[in-house]
């Protein structure tokens, strides 16, 4: 084909020679328990040879509510690190240097206040915060169409987002401001074509909001970066990468009108598939994630997690997270793939698969600009129905015996041993809320600083200066989170 790497429209990859240059950043995404315990997880990843970490928060983190809140009763620190004020967030990257690492973020509802938290601590260890690298997801509109770990209504949550934007654009030039992630969608139960397909049209709200809201999009959209799923197809995962980095260098430069090629250029993070694990003869499970990470290497990812063989049974052991990134090791090394910027440049059937996707996904933006836009598809629930659909046809199949999931419903294993799994100690809960509670007894008055907060919000300006003065008080991300949920009010899906 006439198309190089690293030229518009960068199918085949955003750099002249990608892994020849530099291998992508190997990431592995870790967060349970107390913030001690996750420090002491983060240590063992980076001495094995992790390049950046990945921070899991726990649900009631997510939603914006405190470890003491009802509401959280029973998930303090369970799918993710509880972190309540800045210091969970001090004891949580104790001893690690934030201007020596990358960081991404796994968190959407309440994004602004945990970056908030990150930026604090790096300053208090004497970093240069305009060097921070790293990425915070900050994708709320996936949550309304896959997840749900949403809190304000869609337009108010949009606001916070551009303001997010706009503060770190002058504050935090290295950041990734956002990742607008297909693997939730992808996780839900979508195809390929839909993961791609709604994670773009996603992108394009958020773009028309910054710019709505006067910001330039030379200025924001090369710090925009996208989280990917690797499933098991493994020749339509190569395709879907080149597919959407085709499709939105187009929107890029003929919707938006952008000049600088980073502003074209599809940046993604991707993680292999975590709905495919099965609880099964769970050492399968290495198989699979080693061809998912080959899949989206083989598509020119710049950073990639790889899951644990455990992970369909619990949280991931030491040595099964050793043995994940062993697998990225293993591919950037001993492989030599990355000796060829794009190996299937010219394939009969991956050019076809990539432009069937990149057909496939236009047809349905142009259905969503047709219905008004994202905003106005989610609230009609379209993009939700679609999901859902695919997901049950998916499920359909298996159990039909049409789709051969191995060890499940074939090639299976009479008496056949789970693994050791890890262990959570039980008494965390309880340890994190009386932390919780002596922070709360010890700081200074933070009233002034959350009715500060709550003006703002009813107001026009810039939310983050506010967010981050209530942080650096040692307000909670539960207190922050009523204040705005007093002004914005909360989401109820219909």
């Amino acid at each position: 084909m006439s198309e190089l790497p690293g030229a518009f429209p960068y199918t085949r990859g955003i750099y002249p020679d990608m892994y020849r240059g530099r291998l992508w950043t190997m990431r592995q995404y870790a967060g349970f328990g107390s913030a001690e315990e996750s420090n002491r997880r983060y240590r063992y990843l980076l001495s094995q040879g992790t390049e950046g970490l990945s921070v899991a928060f726990d649900l009631p983190t997510q939603m914006g509510l405190d470890s003491d809140d009802a509401l959280a009763a029973g998930e303090v620190g369970r799918v993710g690190v509880a972190i309540c004020s800045l210091a969970d967030m001090e004891t949580l990257f104790e001893g690690i240097r934030l201007d020596q690492i990358t960081t991404s973020m796994t968190i959407n509802s309440t994004a602004a206040i945990l970056l908030s938290l990150y930026v604090l601590v790096a300053r208090r260890q004497g970093a240069d915060v305009r060097k921070l690298s790293g990425t915070i997801q900050n994708d709320i509109l996936k949550e309304y169409i896959a997840r749900g770990t949403y809190i304000y209504p869609p337009r108010p949550a949009m606001r916070i987002i551009t303001d997010l934007f706009a503060w770190a654009g002058a504050e935090l030039p290295e950041w990734n401001t956002i990742s607008i992630s297909g693997y939730h969608i992808r996780e839900a139960g979508s195809t390929a074509v839909q993961e791609v397909a709604f994670t773009l049209a996603n992108a394009i709200a958020y773009i028309e909001a910054a710019v709505k809201a006067g910001l330039d999009v030379d200025a924001f959209a090369p710090r925009l970066s996208f989280f990917f799923n690797a499933h098991n197809n493994f020749l339509e995962e190569i395709a879907k990468y080149r597919a959407a980095r085709r499709l939105y260098a187009h929107i890029m430069k003929e919707r938006f009108g952008a000049k600088n090629p980073k502003s074209m250029m599809l940046r993604f993070h991707t993680q292999t598939a975590g709905s495919s694990l099965t609880a099964q003869q769970p050492d399968v499970n290495v198989v699979r994630t080693a061809l998912q990470a080959m899949a989206a290497v083989l598509g020119g990812t710049q950073s990639l997690h790889t899951n644990s063989r455990d992970e369909a049974l619990g949280l991931p052991t030491e040595e099964s997270a050793s043995l994940a990134l062993r697998t990225q090791q293993i591919i950037a090394h001993e492989t030599g793939i990355t000796n060829v910027a794009d190996p299937f440049g010219g394939s009969i059937v991956i050019e076809k698969m990539t432009d069937e996707i990149e057909q496939g996904a236009r047809a349905y933006i142009e259905r969503i600009d047709a219905m008004g836009g994202t905003l106005a598809a989610i609230e009609n629930g379209f993009q939700q129905g679609e999901i859902q659909s695919a997901a049950y046809e998916y499920q359909r199949a298996v159990e039909a015996g049409e789709t051969i999931v191995v060890g499940v419903n074939r090639f299976r294993q009479e008496g056949e041993q789970s693994p050791p799994t890890f262990r959570m100690d039980s008494g965390i809960e309880k340890t994190q809320i009386a932390r919780l509670r002596e922070v709360r007894a010890t700081r200074l008055p933070v009233e002034e600083k959350l009715d500060a907060l709550e003006q703002a919000a009813r107001g026009s300006n810039n939310l983050m200066p506010r967010i981050l003065d209530a942080c650096e008080g040692y307000a909670t991300v539960g207190e922050i989170s009523s204040r705005l949920r007093k002004v914005f009010g909360e989401y109820r899906e219909a």
